[in-house]
């Protein structure tokens, strides 16, 4: 992964794109059967705006191939429980998915290959994981676009590593850099996994460490540094650590066993390099921007698809 001059790589949580958009433009665009077509128009109009506002050279539509893998169910069984549709035995399970967002999926998967844009996941990872490799290792700035706080773990200015944070909406865009982490929690980015394991994050379903919310999680790792520091000062009776706090944490210590593992984006996975993916951002050209024109027009995404041209275009 390798870059030079301006370049510069934007990674994108893509299911948390696509389910901005789903919920963001009005279902009432539709194509002429009635199907709804809200998510691709509003994803592309998206990645349009991102890759232009942000300079992006290189891109890559990071995915869930496992939105919810096993491996981080066994450790911690509540992890994003509450989001499962249904329970499949011999793969991932089944998310809540509203019915007209699951019916564009396929699309938007052919639109972005049709768009000659980088789609990776990894069997058994979410697109945290992928984009958490990516960032770790890329030789290039790099924006991590997301609505996901979790990611915040990976910013890193000494490294040129920001989130693009979309929770507020596309129109109130937070550019994350290590001063906005502590002025948001008072902790490090990189120590924002622990934070999030001590506090808890029910929209995940992890139940963090009774008694300790986000106060407090934060007092503790700005004096002891770290989860494990915390830990080991805690076991000390000369450590600083208060009973109470102690109490909670010798409570909370199974949890605290597994949550790390779960909490930590993986930064190691064996995906392919940017060049390999051929994640270089150029013009749609030859039969992939005929056949994209013919999408446009047979699925009502005209605009959107014109828009993401006109974007890709001006490489």
């Amino acid at each position: 992964m390798s870059g030079s001059g301006m370049a510069r790589l934007m990674l994108l949580d893509t299911a948390s794109l696509y389910f901005r958009a789903f919920y963001g433009v009005p279902d009432t665009i539709r194509r002429s059967d009635g199907t709804p077509v809200n998510a691709v128009r509003g994803l592309l109009d998206m990645i349009a705006r991102l890759t232009t506002d942000y300079g992006a050279t290189h891109l890559v539509a990071c995915w869930d191939n496992d939105w919810r893998p096993q491996w981080r169910v066994d450790l911690i069984p509540s992890y994003k429980s509450h989001r499962v549709a249904e329970v499949v035995d011999d793969g991932p399970d089944r998310e809540v998915v509203p019915d007209p967002l699951e019916a564009q999926i396929p699309l938007i998967r052919k639109v972005l290959q049709l768009a000659g844009i980088a789609v990776v996941g990894v069997d058994g990872h979410e697109a945290d994981d992928v984009a958490g490799t990516y960032a770790t290792h890329a030789t290039m700035p790099t924006d991590v676009v997301t609505g996901d706080r979790d990611l915040f773990q990976l910013v890193d200015d000494e490294r040129n590593v920001r989130i693009i944070y979309t929770a507020r909406g596309m129109k109130n865009l937070e550019v994350v850099t290590d001063v906005v982490v502590v002025g948001k929690y008072r902790v490090l980015p990189q120590q924002y996994a622990d934070f999030a394991t001590l506090r808890g994050d029910a929209s995940d379903g992890l139940p963090g460490v009774a008694g300790i919310g986000e106060k407090t999680a934060a007092s503790l790792l700005g004096r002891y540094g770290s989860l494990d520091g915390l830990l080991e000062a805690a076991q000390d009776p000369d450590g600083g650590v208060s009973a109470p706090v102690r109490a909670k944490l010798a409570a909370g210590s199974e949890y605290l066993k597994v949550a790390p593992v779960v909490v930590n984006v993986v930064r190691d996975l064996p995906v392919p390099s940017l060049e390999e993916v051929r994640a270089e951002l150029v013009p749609v050209t030859g039969e992939a921007r005929s056949e994209l024109e013919r999408l446009a027009s047979e699925w009502n995404l005209g605009g959107s698809v014109k828009r993401l041209l006109e974007a890709f275009d001006a490489r």
